[in-house]
């Protein structure tokens, strides 16, 4: 597999790359797709985060809109809850953002959540490191399990965090310490009225009290995807983050090296491996092929 002609081939290669890596992650054919996308200048990855029943996908197909408009490509991967038969993707993430299937310049891919407590599918970071060199933008919207979410500061460039209004976990968001993750927060339904200016209010509260201060202050957008209110002022939020974000574009890429790193390390041998190897030193050209060595 080469990077170069998936990205000349369009939709059916990529996602038959994807569905290689996929069934065997390991392999060194996926492992070295992996190096050559690694290796290539990269997107912006958004990690959009939330409980269910935010309208983290109403949000997206509002933000697909507006990055094709401008003429960006875009990449989604929607990490959808498990079939308890089959263990695939619902899909139900996939069929409510209704989008152009002969755009392309548009790729979504369904994933299922699994066994994972993170809010992401296993494979999503290799899927991610693919996408994220052919792509000018990748979407990642997490599962939406709530208090284990925060997996996704570790993949993307830029978080944001979805809360409903009058959904009552402002304090359950301050306990879990998810409030911690983001770069953005969004109060989602905000043709609701007063209930989401009070829950804008609560959040506000909730970072001041937790403390949670980063180098500078997280903005708290009210946002309407239904009557599309605020749509740009979030996504000029989102590209300030972005600019701001240049100068940790290189760390953002080795955090995401060495968690890949850590979680294929315990998928394959579990935490012990991870202990015996103490400190891991990530390899700039390839942690994908370091796999390799390190597991021999």
């Amino acid at each position: 597999m080469d990077i170069k002609i998936i990205k000349k081939s369009g939709k059916t290669m990529l996602a038959n790359a994807l569905v290689e890596i996929e069934k065997d992650p390991f392999d060194k054919k996926s492992l070295s797709l992996l190096t050559q996308a690694f290796n290539s200048s990269s997107g912006e990855i958004l990690g959009i985060t939330g409980p269910p029943g935010v309208g983290k996908s109403s949000l997206i197909k509002n933000l697909i809109k507006y990055y094709r408009n401008k003429k960006k490509s875009v990449a989604v991967i929607a990490v959808d809850p498990s079939s308890k038969k089959t263990k695939g993707a619902l899909l139900g993430d996939r069929i409510r953002l209704e989008t152009d299937p002969g755009d392309k310049g548009l790729f979504i891919r369904s994933m299922a959540a699994r066994d994972k407590l993170g809010g992401l599918a296993s494979i999503t970071l290799s899927s991610a490191f693919l996408l994220n060199a052919i792509f000018d933008i990748t979407i990642i919207e997490t599962v939406g399990v709530g208090q284990s979410e925060t997996d996704i500061a570790n993949i993307a460039d830029t978080v944001l965090f979805c809360v409903q209004p009058g959904s009552g976990d402002v304090l359950q968001f301050m306990k879990a310490g998810i409030v911690e993750i983001p770069d953005i927060i969004a109060i989602t339904k905000s043709d609701l009225g007063d209930v989401a200016i009070n829950t804008k209010n609560d959040v506000i509260n909730s970072i001041k009290i937790g403390n949670y201060s980063k180098e500078q202050e997280i903005p708290v957008i009210l946002i309407s995807s239904k009557e599309e209110k605020n749509i740009e002022t979030l996504i000029f939020e989102i590209e300030k983050q972005q600019k701001n974000n240049l100068n940790l574009k290189n760390k953002k890429k080795d955090i995401r090296s060495v968690f890949w790193l850590e979680e294929s390390i315990k998928e394959q041998f579990g935490v012990s491996g991870i202990k015996k190897l103490k400190k891991i030193k990530i390899n700039k050209k390839s942690p994908f092929l370091q796999f390799l060595e390190i597991t021999k």
